[in-house]
């Protein structure tokens, strides 16, 4: 039922738009501080009722509260007007349906009280006002208070105010942007005058669409509007005169009427405007000072104007992504660091730039001194806040950056950014993407001049605490892949214990013959260098990057290439590596040493055929190798054992069972002919073939330990007890028959 009213109320209003077209179209222009925002044409359409979600385009068209005969009545003072049916209908969508968040509605009033006070700024500024100098004397401010006891919240500014013609023609009006016809009203006059001489007036400008009072009516019951009008525009239109018209004041519930009269003597009003709103009383909270503080702190603490509330000023913190920066001081960075990062601490780095492409851009970025994600905290939210003219649009915002940027805190400020007409999202999905993309690569080009021209500082305090946020990026945006994988640093085979380098710093250390960049996944140095995979490395002199955690080896699966070298991890089969000398050096040890040569073809073939047919069930294939020298076997081209116990992991977390989860896979396992454990149990397979099965068992488990695929290592502790019972009965026997033999 609530769509069907809400689609009628928009069917009605494309009725009423079309009809007051050509009235509101040659309107000549009126100033109003109570309709919102930037001083850009209406090209959107009226989005987000949340039932009907339908959309209607407000391009070119107002729509006015007034009948026509409440329009032909304007010179009466006092009388009540009806708003016509349609008109209602509209206002009830635009108040109950535009905005996401109640608390808006004070974002939108103090914006339109920046405009009023912005508009007479530039009036008094390009000295276009006549009269008497005593309103120069009056500061212009914005002062709000509240009463709690009346339930009421009223905003005060003391900017260009509005006559009752021009209460009639704007508040009258849903939709009609007084302050983007009043931009382009001065621009047209002061180029007419002298195009070198145009004051650059509107960039202090919010508003745009023209909706935002009326977002006042989601949180009261009736509003009140006293203004008093700074002055009239004269006959010729190049000047406006100062008035003397008394105070007016406009109410109406948002419902079925509206009335504008006189402002009673014994209320107060000087120049500018007073919107009062008597509050719901389920809403009572917005009569609460902090309440109101902790908005005003939140939406408009950078508005280029005072704000008081209660007499104490609010605004004190300076808009400083604005100003140049070179001219920034590092006090005031800290200081506003802290208050947009909500801590304590001084910033790492400061990021402060400008930018005109895609679109014209403000921003600065703070680097923490450290995040809060390792202290158990929970993920963090996004850091950095999107703001139009230093109002914030949304705050904390996931489209700014990608996710694994939430660690950088700031703000972001566009001027041309489009945005919706509730102002809480930006509306151009395929120009706020284009805007990552510049802001990221901005945001890495910073970290590449650290790395080279502070590498300690980089080191030791940047990537030591951010480098998971780094390797993350490289696994979730593919588009920033490789320039993020000139900021990695990793331990290697050849550098010492904590000793980082970054990959191209890896590559430049490479052979000429060398194609590939090598890695090997192990949970500490120590036991990398102690890794059967390396023994081929170590024989052909090669250097092997060592990875110890999962996101490293996620890393390095997704980034599959650098520079267009293949990244190769160390236990897969055929690695490109020249064995050559290794195997002269091996022959060699071997003649010298008088030890056995191992296994003849023929018999590794045969070893190979038993071995894979005993333990059918852990191996698919078997074959001989070259490339180790102290190690029997490994087990190569296997799954990933850091994404193994990941996976392991997550499935237990969500109910599963280890005997029932991932079972393990088959593997190829390759020998060394040459070692002796390989040669004994070969000869033992024809004398006890019982035991060559246990020990050939053995082998393979401990090259799962070796490969960190051995989901739990005491399934192993029966068949070593029963290995060592055997070694100690043969001890005990031997000396058995010793002794016997002695008494004999």
């Amino acid at each position: 039922m609530t769509t069907q009213i809400q689609l009628a109320a928009v069917r009605a209003a494309r009725r009423q738009l079309s009809r007051v077209a050509s009235r509101n179209n040659n309107s000549r222009w009126r100033s109003s501080p109570l309709l919102c925002h930037h001083a850009a044409d209406v090209t959107n359409s009226i989005s987000r009722s949340s039932s009907a979600n339908r959309q209607w385009s407000t391009s070119q068209y107002q729509v006015s509260f007034m009948s026509t005969e409440a329009a032909k009545s304007e010179d009466s003072t006092g009388e009540e007007m009806d708003f016509q049916a349609e008109t209602r209908q509209l206002l009830d969508i635009v108040t109950n349906s535009l905005y996401t968040d109640k608390e808006v509605f004070l974002r939108e009033l103090v914006s339109n009280a920046s405009d009023a006070l912005e508009k007479l700024r530039h009036i008094q500024a390009t000295g276009t006002i006549t009269g008497s100098n005593d309103q120069e004397s009056i500061p212009l401010e914005i002062r709000i208070t509240t009463d709690e006891a009346a339930n009421t919240l009223t905003i005060t500014d003391t900017g260009i105010g509005m006559t009752k013609e021009e209460m009639v023609s704007n508040l009258g009006t849903i939709a009609r942007s007084g302050s983007k016809a009043f931009v382009h009203e001065m621009n047209l006059k002061a180029q007419g005058a002298d195009p070198s001489d145009v004051d650059p007036f509107g960039e202090g400008i919010i508003g745009r669409f023209g909706v935002g009072f009326y977002s006042g009516f989601m949180v009261s019951d009736k509003v009140d509007v006293r203004s008093k009008s700074a002055g009239k525009v004269s006959d010729n239109e190049t000047q406006i005169t100062e008035s003397n018209d008394g105070p007016v004041v406009w109410e109406s519930t948002g419902t079925g009427k509206y009335s504008i009269s006189a402002l009673p003597e014994d209320i107060r009003q000087d120049r500018g405007t007073s919107v009062v709103l008597h509050l719901k009383p389920e809403l009572s909270q917005y009569s609460n000072e902090s309440t109101i503080e902790t908005i005003l702190k939140k939406y408009s603490n950078f508005v280029g104007f005072p704000i008081y509330l209660n007499g104490n000023r609010v605004n004190t913190i300076d808009a400083i992504w604005l100003h140049d920066p070179k001219t920034v001081e590092e006090e005031k960075h800290s200081a506003f660091y802290k208050y947009v990062s909500h801590m304590h601490d001084e910033p790492l780095s400061t990021i402060h730039f400008r930018m005109d492409a895609p679109l014209d851009i403000k921003a600065l970025f703070y680097i923490p001194s450290f995040h809060q994600e390792k202290y158990g905290m929970g993920r963090m939210e996004p850091g950095v806040s999107l703001y139009s003219r230093k109002i914030l649009i949304e705050a904390k915002s996931p489209d700014i950056l990608p996710d694994w940027c939430r660690f950088v805190k700031g703000v972001v400020d566009s001027e041309d950014l489009p945005l919706s007409i509730s102002r809480e999202k930006p509306q151009d999905t395929a120009l706020v993407g284009k805007m990552r993309k510049a802001l990221t690569r901005k945001l890495i080009s910073h970290l590449s001049k650290m790395m080279k021209k502070e590498p300690e500082k980089y080191k030791d305090e940047f990537y030591k605490e951010y480098n998971f946020f780094l390797k993350e990026g490289i696994c979730q945006d593919f588009e920033s892949q490789q320039q993020l994988s000139k900021l990695l640093y990793f331990e290697t085979s050849k550098g010492m214990a904590g000793e980082l380098v970054s990959l191209d710093e890896y590559v430049s250390r490479c052979p000429p013959e060398q194609n590939d960049i090598y890695y090997l996944f192990a949970p500490s140095r120590e036991l990398a260098l102690q890794s059967p995979y390396m023994e081929t490395f170590l024989k052909s002199k090669r250097e092997v990057i060592f990875i110890y955690s999962a996101i490293d080896d996620f890393v390095m699966g997704n980034l599959k290439q650098f520079e267009g070298r293949n990244l190769l991890s160390a236990d897969r089969s055929e690695l490109g590596l020249n064995d050559d000398s290794a195997d002269e050096d091996d022959k060699d040890s071997s003649d010298d040493s008088g030890a056995a040569k191992g296994l003849t073809s023929s018999e590794a073939t045969d070893f190979c055929a038993w071995f894979q047919t005993t333990l059918a069930s852990k191996v698919s294939k078997c074959k001989t190798t070259n490339r180790l020298s102290s190690s029997p076997a490994v087990i190569t081209d296997n799954e990933s054992g850091a994404l193994r116990r990941m996976m392991r992991m997550v499935e237990t977390s969500e109910g599963g069972t280890s005997s029932n989860s991932m079972p393990l896979p088959k593997q190829t396992v390759e020998i060394n002919p040459k070692h002796e454990i390989i040669i004994g149990i070969h000869r033992l397979k024809e004398k006890d073939p019982m035991l060559a099965e246990v020990l050939a068992e053995q082998v393979v488990d401990n090259c799962l330990v070796a490969a960190g695929l051995l989901d739990d290592g005491r399934t192993m502790l029966p068949r070593l007890n029963d290995l060592m019972l055997c070694i100690v009965k043969n001890n005990v026997n031997e000396d058995s028959d010793e002794e016997d033999f002695k008494k004999e």
